[in-house]
């Protein structure tokens, strides 16, 4: 992982970037499931998916989140941290064997007037298939430090 030091005012709104691709396994779903105790049977019983619209396993909508979130994580800001999401939303399935990306990109930006010397940064992520097709999307807020 690169460090980059990027302060508040160096932020702009529009700026992005793309991830490379990951392929989602079995084996993503079962260690979810542990990690997270969701053993719904719309993850990991394949006959119960068999009478679903879907017709298969479908993946956590919070591993999709996951792994989404980790796609983006390539970069160490020392001054940046990250103050929570918003607005997150599981649009489309995601399944086996489907391969996922992630971009972002700087929707908002604003001064945090209660924490002086701070900015508040919001980046939306949006996380999709092979095909293009959005999964996923959610704001990212970041607490920036601004330049000293």
């Amino acid at each position: 992982m690169l460090e980059q030091v990027t302060y508040f005012e160096d932020y702009a709104i529009g700026d992005g970037r793309h991830t490379t691709g990951r392929t989602i396994t079995e084996t993503d779903f079962v260690v979810h499931a542990g990690h997270s105790g969701d053993f719904f049977p719309h993850h990991l019983d394949a006959e119960f998916c068999k009478t679903l619209p879907f017709g298969q396993r479908i993946a956590h909508g919070t591993m999709v989140f996951t792994i989404g979130v980790g796609l983006t994580a390539t970069v160490i800001n020392p001054v940046a941290f990250s103050y929570g999401y918003d607005r997150l939303r599981f649009v489309k399935p995601v399944f086996i064997g489907d391969t996922i990306k992630s971009r972002v990109e700087i929707t908002d930006k604003e001064v945090m007037e209660k924490r002086p010397g701070y900015g508040r940064v919001t980046e939306r992520l949006t996380v999709t298939n092979q095909k293009d097709e959005t999964a996923l999307v959610a704001d990212h807020i970041y607490m920036v430090e601004m330049r000293p």
